[in-house]
């Protein structure tokens, strides 16, 4: 895989400050397919120097403007998706149909998104005797996951530039190779010098320093609930503007009435989606006592079709963590109907699809984030069961509800402490805002929602 050994910092790409790399490892053969500079404060003072300087001209520059440099980029995007889609599969081990499908195509479409809405926002407003100006917070510092790459870094780089925002991005170590293809679409597009500035490197060290620059005005992060917290407390120490995309534990709840084998099967998909490797994978799936038993037999038998398509979980830390968790839920006692710690193949970090029953809403199954494809099949006795089971948990990032009547679901979901609910398989709309409730985070990404956390607000009284 093509890999820069330097920063695109100030519209170009600049040697590092150190000598340390990081090495690049594909999980499907467990070998290394590239490697990048490991940032330091050095690099990271150095892009927020250069995002400052581009602030000034990139804020004054008109919207429609801005939104013709989002479609250039777009348009770049559209030409690279399969080079995007090959190096993500490369690098995260995704099966390639799916880099294409969801890797390359969702980020091409939140970014036309973002064009077409920073023409159209309404960056003034009149209230009574007041304009009300929404102005761009300054420079951003966004810290990206592994699991969407791509997808997390265009969540954050479209809204924030259609804001009139500069920004540096740290990507994710394990998968920074496209990021820096980003990069060179980017370039390509002939965004303006220091507007978009990339550094790669370690989360403690160019994450925690990007986080802490005096220079950065907000702070975007989208990763584990425990290193958001940090930043967080980073942030408010110096009264700094923090949005905060964490963990998850959403529950698929299935009333009576629902199409059973749809909701199962379509809940079975959503977890094994992305080996298990989504914040807001639907891993609790909850079901009426009196069709428990079926429900287990419905998704046994679809998670066992899953072994061949799915592609393996990011590194050998995360395979040991997902196989630490099925552990704890055999231990706890819960029931083992599909996949368990035995490896599928002799090589690379692949986890079978599991799915356990008799699993009780205390089990730690039940309650932490295992970021990998282990379904939990809870039983309930009635709505106001489903209800506290639903909500028993720290987190409140999505969910799902399935019924016979559109209506019921909708009641049951307004009841529900989450940022996103879908009804009887609701399809995924990149308009609309995605965050969480509780400790999945604070703030929302997509649509005009999260371009609104990139803006400040100043009211002129005539």
């Amino acid at each position: 895989m093509k890999a820069h050994d330097g920063m695109y910092i100030d519209g170009a790409w600049r040697p590092a400050a150190g000598p340390d790399v990081i090495e690049v490892v594909n999980p499907v053969d467990e070998q290394v397919i590239g490697r990048v500079p490991a940032g330091t404060a050095l690099d990271v003072d150095t892009a927020v120097r250069a995002a400052r300087a581009a602030l000034p001209a990139w804020a004054a520059t008109p919207p429609a403007e801005r939104a013709a440099r989002l479609t250039a980029l777009r348009d770049v995007l559209v030409v690279r998706k399969d080079e995007i889609a090959e190096t993500v599969a490369a690098e995260l081990g995704s099966p390639l149909p799916f880099a294409q499908a969801v890797h390359a195509a969702v980020p091409i479409a939140v970014a036309g998104s973002y064009a077409e809405l920073a023409a159209t926002y309404e960056f003034e407003e009149k209230v009574g005797n007041s304009t009300v100006l929404h102005e761009p917070i300054g420079v951003v510092g966004a810290i990206t996951p592994w699991n969407y790459p791509l997808h997390q870094i265009v969540a954050k780089v479209a809204p924030a530039l259609a804001a009139g925002c500069t920004i540096v991005v740290k990507p994710a170590e394990d998968t920074p190779l496209v990021a820096q293809l980003f990069a060179e679409a980017v370039h390509e597009a002939g965004l303006p010098a220091g507007v978009f500035n990339l550094v790669t490197g370690l989360g403690p060290i160019a994450g925690q320093a990007l986080a802490e620059h005096p220079d950065v005005d907000l702070v975007s992060f989208t990763g584990s609930t425990a290193v958001g917290r940090q930043i967080g407390a980073t942030a408010g120490a110096a009264v700094k503007k923090v949005a905060l995309e964490l963990g998850g534990k959403s529950a698929n709840v299935i009333l009576p009435g629902a199409d059973l084998a749809k909701a199962v099967n379509v809940g079975v998909a959503n977890v094994m989606s992305n080996s298990g490797q989504t914040c807001s994978a639907w891993t609790r799936m909850l079901v009426h006592t009196s069709q428990y038993e079926e429900a287990v037999g419905i998704a046994a038998a679809a998670a066992a079709k899953y072994g061949e398509r799915i592609g393996p979980v990011v590194n050998a830390k995360q395979r040991a963590r997902v196989l630490s968790y099925i552990d704890k839920g055999l231990a706890e006692g819960a029931r083992l109907v599909a996949g368990g710690t035995e490896s599928p193949r002799e090589r690379g970090y692949f986890v079978s699809p599991t799915v356990f029953a008799d699993v009780t809403p205390d089990m730690t199954i039940a309650q932490e984030e295992i970021f990998g494809p282990v379904l939990s099949i809870l039983r309930y006795e009635d709505e106001e069961d489903a209800l506290r089971i639903a909500n028993g948990t720290l987190y409140g990032l999505a969910g799902a509800v399935w019924a016979g009547e559109e209506a019921e679901a909708v009641a049951f979901a307004r009841r529900m402490d989450t940022g996103q609910v879908d009804i009887n398989g609701g399809r995924f709309n990149p308009l609309a805002p995605f965050g969480g409730y509780k400790q999945s985070g604070v703030g929302r990404e997509l649509g005009a929602h999260g371009l609104a956390e990139y803006l400040q607000t100043k009211s002129l009284q005539f």
